[in-house]
Order: C-alpha cells, then sequence, then structure tokens
C-alpha cells in the first residue's frame, strides 16, 4: 500500500449552524399563523395564533383600538363619569390570554421566554401551544446550553403542529429541523438523520406543490441541508455529507450575491470536505473561488485571504505540487504576521517545514523548526507538532538516533493531551508511527497505531481515521509476518472506509490488494482472487487501468489463478499487465521485461497441464473480464466465516474451489 494512501487529511467541515430568526420573512410570518382575529362563531375560542395574528415568530404588531366619530367625545354634563365597562366572563379569560400571550412576544431572552410560558400553560391547550414551542426551541438550539430542554420543546411543538390530515407546513418543518440539531447535539446521530430527512421531504413537497414561497422555504433548506452534512460526518458517511454540503451552496447561490463574502466561506467549507477525503482534485475549484471571492471583497491582505491559501497550500501538497503549495504558504505567512496571529502563523510555518521536507530540503526545514521551537509552551501541541516534524526530517537524512530522541519527547508531550484533543493526538500518532516504520522499528509502529486505534473507535465522527489506522496495522502486520492477525484488521478497514468514502474509493482498493497478498501466504489462492479482482475493479475506476498500482492489482490477481491452475485466465490478466506497462513507453521498460518474463513462464505451466480447463474455474466468474450470462441476482460470496467478501450482481453461478480442509467457502444467493 502507498503511504499516501495510508493517512487520511483531517480537516474539519464547518461549525455546526443554527437557524436564525432573522432568516423568517414577514411573509412567512404571516403564512404560519391565522390570519382572522375576529369570529362570528358563537362557539369559537381564539387560539393563541388568533390572538397574535402575525404568529409568535414575528416581531410584535401595534394594535389600534376602535374609534368611534370624533364627535361623540364632547359631552355637555360637568365633571362626566364614564359608566363602568360590561365585560363578560368569555371576554375576560380573552383578555387574559392576549395579555400572556403579549409577554411571550415581548420576551428577548430565553429565560424570559421560559417564564413567560409557564403563565401560558395555565391558559392554553397543548396543541395551542405549538408555535409557542416551536419558538421556545428555536431560541434554545441557537443558544446550544441545553439540548435536552431543546429536544423536549421540539417534541411538544412536532406532536402539536403534525396534523393527521397528511398536510404539511414550514413550522412542521422547522420543528423537524430542531429535533434533527438537537439530537445531533446528543449524539443521537440515527436519530437526528431521520428528523432531517423527514424535514428535507416536507419542504422539497411544499416546494413543489406551490404552497408556500422559495423565499421562505429556502433558508429551511438551507439549515437543514448543512444538519445533514454534519449528521453524516459525524456518522463517517462524509461522501454522502459532500452531496448535502453541495446542495447548501447551492442555496446560497441563489439566495446570496455571486461575490458575496458568506460565500466564499461556504465554498471554503466544501473545499475542507473534499481535502478530508483525500479528493484534492476536487477541492481546488472551490478553494480557488472562495479565495477570489475574499480577494474582492477583502482585499489580498485579509485573514480569510490567509486562511484560504493556507488551505490551497494543503491542495497543492495533496497533489504533489509543493513548489505551488510553498508559494500560497509564504504568500500566507505575510499576511498572518501582518495581523499578529501568533497562533496561526506558528502552524503555517510548520506547514512551510513539512513542505521543504516533501521537497527533499531537510537541512531548511531543521532551520525554520530551530526557529519555531522556543516560540511553543514546553508542553504545548504546538511544540509536539514541531517535535513530529524534526524527527521526520531527521529520519529523511537516515540521522535514526536524532530522529527518534525527537519523536520520543512529541510522544511525551502527547501522552498528556489524549484526553483533551484525541484527534489531534491521533492524528500526531499515525505520523510518528510512520517514521518509526521507515526506520524498520515496526513493532514500535504498530503498538502506536494500536493505541491510536483505541482512541479513534469512540469517536464515531472519526470512523475514516479508524478505518485508515486499521489498514496501516494490517499492512504491517503482514509485513512482519503476522498473517493471520492481519486480516480482521484489513477486513474492518474496508468495511469503515467503503461507509465513509464508497466502495469504489481508492483506498479500499489498496485495503483489498492487501488482503489478497495475505490469502496468498496462507496458500488460498481462490480467496486472494477474489480480494485481487475487487482491488482490481477499484483501481480501474478510481485511478485508471494504466496506474502503476492498477497494473499491480492485475498482475497480483494473474499470479493467483496461476496459483489455482488456472493457467487461460492467467495468461489472459498477464497480458493485460503487458499492454498497460507498454503504455508507459521507457519508463516502464524493466516492468514490462519481467511482465514478459512472467507470461512465458506460464505459457510453458499451460503447455504441461492438460488443456481442458477446469471446470470450477470457468464457472468461478468474478466482477472483471469475461463473465458468464448475467442474470441480475444479487449474490455474495462468503469465505468462512467472515463477513461477505464481494458483491456480485452480475453472475448465475460462482463454483468455489474447496480449501485443503475441506468445503471451507459457502456461496449464498440472496
Amino acid at each position: 500500500m502507498r503511504r499516501a494512501s495510508s493517512k487520511i487529511l483531517l480537516s474539519p467541515l464547518s461549525p455546526h449552524h443554527k437557524l436564525s430568526f432573522s432568516l423568517l420573512s414577514r411573509d412567512f410570518i404571516n403564512q404560519i399563523s391565522t390570519a382572522a382575529t375576529t369570529t362570528t362563531d358563537p362557539n369559537h375560542h381564539p387560539t393563541l395564533t388568533h390572538l397574535k395574528p402575525n404568529g409568535l415568530l414575528s416581531s410584535k404588531i401595534k394594535t389600534h383600538d376602535f374609534q368611534t366619530n370624533p364627535a361623540h367625545k364632547f359631552n355637555t354634563l360637568v365633571d362626566p363619569k364614564p359608566p363602568p365597562p360590561q365585560i363578560s366572563s368569555r371576554q375576560r379569560k380573552i383578555k387574559e390570554k392576549s395579555q400572556i400571550a403579549e409577554a411571550f412576544e415581548s420576551a428577548e431572552t430565553a429565560e424570559e421566554m421560559l417564564k413567560a410560558f409557564k403563565d401560558m400553560e395555565a391558559k392554553f391547550d397543548e396543541r395551542e401551544l405549538g408555535l409557542a414551542c416551536l419558538k421556545l426551541g428555536l431560541k434554545l438550539d441557537q443558544e446550544g446550553e441545553d439540548p435536552e430542554k431543546t429536544l423536549s420543546f421540539a417534541n411538544r411543538a412536532l406532536k402539536a403542529l403534525d396534523r393527521d390530515d397528511n398536510k404539511v407546513n414550514l413550522p412542521l418543518a422547522m420543528a423537524l429541523q430542531v429535533l434533527g440539531s438537537s439530537c445531533y447535539s446528543l449524539k443521537r446521530f440515527n436519530d437526528s438523520l431521520g428528523y432531517l430527512n423527514r424535514a428535507n421531504r416536507v419542504l422539497t413537497r411544499l416546494e413543489e406543490e406551490g404552497g408556500c414561497s422559495v423565499d421562505d422555504i429556502r433558508p429551511i433548506l438551507h439549515a437543514v441541508q448543512l444538519e445533514l452534512a454534519n449528521t453524516k460526518t459525524a456518522m463517517g458517511r462524509r461522501e454522502e455529507a459532500l452531496d448535502n454540503l453541495k446542495n447548501s451552496l447551492k442555496i446560497k447561490e441563489m439566495t446570496l450575491g455571486e461575490d458575496s463574502r458568506e460565500l466564499g466561506n461556504a465554498n471554503r467549507d466544501l473545499a475542507e470536505a473534499y481535502v478530508s477525503v483525500l479528493n484534492f482534485k476536487e477541492a481546488m475549484p472551490y478553494c480557488l473561488k472562495a479565495l477570489e471571492i475574499h480577494k474582492g471583497q477583502l482585499g489580498n491582505n485579509s485573514v480569510e485571504v490567509a486562511h484560504d491559501r493556507r488551505l490551497l497550500g494543503v491542495i497543492y501538497t495533496g497533489l504533489e505540487e509543493h513548489e505551488k503549495a510553498l508559494e500560497q504558504n509564504q504568500l500566507s505567512q505575510k499576511v498572518l504576521k501582518n495581523w499578529g496571529l501568533s497562533s496561526d502563523l506558528l502552524r503555517a510555518e510548520i506547514d512551510a517545514a513539512n513542505i521543504q521536507i516533501a521537497l527533499g530540503k531537510y537541512e531548511e526545514a531543521i532551520n525554520i523548526l530551530k526557529g519555531i521551537v522556543q516560540q511553543t509552551d514546553k508542553h504545548s501541541e504546538d511544540r509536539a507538532m514541531v517535535f513530529t516534524a524534526m524527527g521526520k526530517a531527521l529520519c529523511s537524512q537516515e540521522k535514526f538516533g536524532d530522529s527518534k530522541r525527537c519523536l520520543e519527547i512529541a510522544c511525551g508531550i502527547l501522552d498528556k493531551k489524549e484526553a483533551t484533543s484525541p484527534v489531534e493526538v491521533a492524528e500526531a500518532y499515525m505520523e510518528i508511527s510512520m517514521q518509526y516504520e521507515t526506520m524498520n522499528e515496526f513493532e514500535t509502529a504498530i503498538s502506536l497505531l494500536k493505541r491510536t486505534h483505541s482512541m479513534l473507535e469512540k469517536l464515531p465522527q472519526e470512523q475514516h481515521s479508524e478505518g485508515s489506522v486499521s489498514a496501516r496495522i494490517g499492512w504491517l502486520l503482514l509485513l512482519t509476518g503476522k498473517v493471520q492477525q492481519a486480516i480482521p484488521y484489513l477486513e474492518s478497514a474496508a468495511e469503515r472506509l467503503k461507509e465513509c468514502f464508497g466502495s469504489k474509493h481508492f483506498g479500499v482498493g489498496y485495503i483489498y490488494n492487501n488482503l489478497g497478498a495475505a490469502y496468498l501466504e496462507l496458500d488460498r489462492p481462490q480467496s486472494a482472487a477474489q480480494m485481487f479482482a475487487v482491488a482490481k475493479d477499484i483501481m480501474d475506476v478510481s485511478l485508471g487501468p494504466v496506474h502503476v498500482d492498477s497494473i499491480e492489482a492485475c498482475q497480483n490477481l494473474s499470479k493467483a489463478y496461476g496459483g489455482m491452475g488456472s493457467y487461460a485466465l492467467a495468461i489472459k490478466f498477464q497480458e493485460q499487465v503487458i499492454d498497460a506497462w507498454e503504455g508507459h513507453g521507457l519508463s516502464g521498460h524493466d516492468e514490462l521485461k519481467e511482465a514478459q518474463r512472467l507470461l512465458e513462464q506460464l505459457k510453458k505451466k499451460a503447455q504441461g497441464t492438460s488443456s481442458k480447463e477446469p471446470t470450477w474455474a470457468k464457472k468461478w466468474c468474478l466482477n472483471i473480464g469475461e463473465q458468464i450470462e448475467m442474470t441480475g441476482k444479487s449474490e455474495h460470496v462468503y469465505d468462512g466465516a467472515a463477513s461477505p467478501v464481494m458483491n456480485c450482481n452480475h453472475f448465475d453461478v460462482i463454483l468455489l474451489m474447496t480449501e485443503q480442509n475441506g468445503a471451507n467457502s459457502t456461496h449464498l444467493v440472496a
């Protein structure tokens, strides 16, 4: 597995956004309340919204008393006494309700609102309190201090607003959004996802039916899309979260001006999300758009531009365009220095040192790090990062003794930060383990990674990192001959990364390639061929068939078929290897010669066996090359007691060769 694929860059998504009251327009306020303030029905009992025609989510409106003819105000009597008002019991109750509602409407703080709400509970029934509960839920969610209380009010609002007539309205969608937000805060991610998906459906239906103004729908829909992105990210479903972030960006583009500063931030958030899944190519245009907007709005010397440039440097580093990365880093540092942002500047300088290491300029990197180490606190994470980078530079110079001392200092600092900063510490441990691996200190590297794994498995939002660490542990165990121990880590890594990045991500392909190598070591060629076939399929899609790693997977597949005595298939895939290397020209000359040698070797072996291909080999068809007639059945191949190792949607029959110890492979049709 390539080293670059083993480390997942961690870039946080945008902060958890809360829906603002200011997003609600006056038309929407009027819409969610009943407009009638009077009624001719003698049995009518006014609800809260009847008493407040502009609704609970609007500002207080002025009321005007009925005025009679001005001439009637004149009176010839001396010192007239007005007659005592005659008010019925029913009118008195209506007035009391109106006053209570007025007090709630005029409340500004959450504390004032809660106090007024207690008075309302004594006079209004639960259905009438629906909008008041919603307003309180929105306020509490905005403050974010008590998600349990927020959840309680949102639940009450939902029960009041969720009618049995299958009709939908905007307050219903808002209640669902608040429920999703509060469940997210309580780490009840599955519940959050359910509420938010329903809110999304309600809003889509409102838009389709035209029952509400698009201008009123969009702010709520934007909040829902952001909440969905946050929730899916927390569940490790980062690829899906990207779709929601893109949807929220589209809504912003329709709502705000093209050059809005807020739109610039949204583009940068999306770029960071792409970086977090190592999709630097897709991240680039969004980061460049953010930079363009911020430069136009704020000028070249703004902090926002500096942050854009730092992210752009990370993207160029991921694309291995290190000179461009260094250029952006230096421009960012200049702005940060002008603004006196010492903490951000320190991180940018560490980034610069790492870029110099990538360029092979180790002395330059060491000099940068020596210059900034004194600026750090003795027990700070920044100091640990400096010593980690120093250890990396020294390791690259093969000064292993000095490198180990730096890494030990870094680990000593990080050890005390595990509880408070688990994500940052885990990322640092991953980097340090790679240096120990370079120095052939495999046991130390594995020990650090296992420690990292135990931290990450407690954090559901870090499933992608957990999968990456599992893959690395499996690879190192395989490298050190501990094949049986490696397989569970590799299988777990494959499942985690498929959930996070999708089944066709190149990282998943590398894991299946390593699983294939593990099964070959255990003399289980048919299981190995399964893994290599899946790896080749993934890499052909994600990297292209002529990428060196795709060619390696094809070569491994040929080797596995050869190990099973299925020489016709082995020769076929070996010929594909040769065709791919021929496309590399002179750079692939040595690899091409080796591939041709292996082909001749296979042909000789094939001549020494029966020309009749084994029946099982013809039917044991994988999702590559020539396939037997497709039937569309969904089939899963199980290897022993393990979980499904592949999903075959194209075959009628998969007949697997038995292991030496008997029928160890089971074919199930779903």
